[in-house]
């Protein structure tokens, strides 16, 4: 049995709620925070109340870097936009929202992507994140080649003695003196 080397980090999350006038959603939801240190606070606390805002410490979220992924979170640093994910899904329980979970794997958002109705948040890459991602990749990356699949050469022979599939129809047709229309 192999050893897990995944390498695991909590972070706190902060959203806002802003009231809008609209006749189908009352309210737009944002991830406007990311905290290195866990808040004594419990989920979903407010932390600031404003007469069309509200912001939320969402809770608490834990970012996974799993050596099979190594690839991906490269491909992340390496972006124009490095990005934190943080996945919250709509439920009954107030305020409407609960905290799914956070990741730098674009290849897991686009799993929750599929998923229906998650509201997923790009949040700009806390720099003490993207340090520990990128140690993560130097250690675990394993740069595999790029085979490009050779095609089979087509046989000159077998293409001579191929005859058009309409034209088979036809034939039989004509051989049994049937017209079908």
């Amino acid at each position: 049995m192999t050893a897990d080397r995944s390498e695991k980090r909590a972070i706190g999350v902060v959203v806002e709620r802003q009231r809008i006038d609209n006749p189908w959603v009352d309210a737009r939801w944002r991830v406007i925070g990311l905290l290195p240190a866990l808040p004594d606070r419990a989920p979903w606390s407010v932390l600031r109340q404003g007469p069309e805002r509200t912001e939320f410490y969402a809770g608490a979220a834990e970012v996974a870097l799993h050596p099979t992924e190594a690839e991906n979170y490269r491909d992340n640093l390496a972006g124009s936009r490095p990005s934190l994910y943080v996945i919250l899904r709509r439920c009954s329980e107030e305020p409407g929202l609960r905290l799914l979970a956070a990741t730098v794997d674009p290849g897991e958002v686009d799993a929750h992507s599929d998923a229906g109705d998650d509201l997923i948040e790009a949040v700009p890459l806390p720099p003490d994140i993207a340090a520990w991602m990128q140690d993560f990749v130097t250690g675990h990356l394993v740069e595999r080649p790029f085979y490009k699949r050779q095609r089979d050469r087509p046989d000159p022979e077998a293409m001579a003695r191929r005859v058009p599939v309409t034209c088979q129809k036809d034939d039989r047709r004509h051989e049994h003196g049937q017209e079908h229309g």
